[in-house]
């Protein structure tokens, strides 16, 4: 780099509250907020700086606030590894091996993606290279690589590798079965199930098929209530969210098109439809073309939060203060209002 550039460089980290060790992107990718609707100006101000928390990562995913310990811990698939960040200790390995633990002689499988916490407090991960739900036997103060399964199969035949997941209040698990963690993919020879699926893990460990028809089920959240369920579809010729409505025993009784922004897929945005997060005042941050797109809970289009990354997943603090972001190979926040 050259001193013109290093000097230029230094003052915009000054500005934006954040350095790296590379020069900034082109413009077009340079993070920043834009504002599609009025209301967007009542989650994060138009000017708010993005920052650059951590980077180095493979394929920083799976986000999650720990509240108790005031830190965010996040997955790099890849890697296989869960990492910690905190305002003093910076980034951390927090656990690792995460996903994949399997292993035989120099075999790498990809690791933990979503991340979540039962009811009791307890780390739950989607584990890619082990194909399950898994929970995690040990404080989350003391993290070690000793799991329980949770879900590994559906009407015997092997799960293809769990991707995201939310837990409601009862303990009962909703994820998604995309083929992420094969290989090859839908193609795999070891994958057993000939779709990509939906599913509701009960309390007694029984796995329900929700919904077999998305091709590539990624992100999920619910309402408190359980009625209302919002699956991302992380398919670049079907960039969608879709929308389901649950009945009183949490069953499927209908099934809309939430989203579609196929098209900002076909204009060069990075990205696809990821994570969700649904905040407590009915703010969708979903992560997409573009960034982290914010949605109103009936599927308005208020803004996206452009991080000038492919952008995996988000996660919101205790307080909803900030929203942090995994980007490729960042881990980034802003500071909501």
């Amino acid at each position: 780099m050259s001193k013109n550039k290093l000097a230029f460089y230094t003052i915009l980290c000054l500005v934006m509250g954040s350095c790296r060790e590379k020069p900034v992107q082109p413009s077009a990718d340079v993070p920043k907020i834009t504002m599609i609707d009025a209301a967007m100006a009542e989650i994060v101000d138009s000017t708010a700086s993005i920052e650059v928390l951590a980077e180095g990562f493979n394929w920083s995913e799976g986000p999650l606030w720990l509240s108790a310990q005031n830190m965010l811990i996040f997955t790099d698939v890849p890697e296989n590894t869960v990492y910690s960040w905190d305002e003093k200790k910076g980034k951390q390995v927090y656990l690792k091996p995460s996903g994949y633990t399997l292993i035989t002689g120099t075999e790498k499988r990809e690791g933990a993606n979503g991340l979540a916490l039962d009811p009791q407090g307890r780390l739950v991960l989607c584990q890619h290279g082990n194909r399950r739900v898994a929970r995690m036997e040990a404080p989350l103060e003391s993290p070690q690589d000793t799991f329980s399964w949770l879900a590994a199969s559906y009407k015997g035949k092997k799960l293809n590798s769990p991707n995201d997941l939310q837990i409601m209040a009862d303990g009962e698990i909703f994820f998604t079965d995309p083929p992420y963690g094969l290989p090859g993919g839908d193609q795999d020879t070891a994958k057993a199930l000939r779709f990509n699926g939906v599913y509701r893990l009960g309390v007694n460990g029984e796995v329900i098929l929700l919904d077999s028809l998305l091709t590539r089920p990624n992100g999920i959240i619910l309402t408190p209530d359980a009625r209302t369920m919002i699956v991302a579809n992380s398919d670049p010729e079907k960039a969608i969210w879709m929308k389901y409505t649950l009945d009183e025993n949490r069953k499927v009784t209908d099934r809309t098109l939430w989203a579609d922004k196929t098209d900002l897929v076909k204009a060069g945005k990075k990205g696809l439809p990821d994570g969700l997060k649904l905040s407590r005042k009915g703010h969708v941050f979903a992560t997409g073309p573009g960034g982290v797109l914010v949605f109103s809970l009936d599927g308005k289009w208020l803004g996206t939060i452009e991080t000038g990354q492919a952008t995996a997943n988000c996660a919101l603090d205790a307080e909803e203060k900030y929203l942090y972001m995994t980007a490729d190979d960042y881990l980034m926040r802003v500071r909501l209002r």
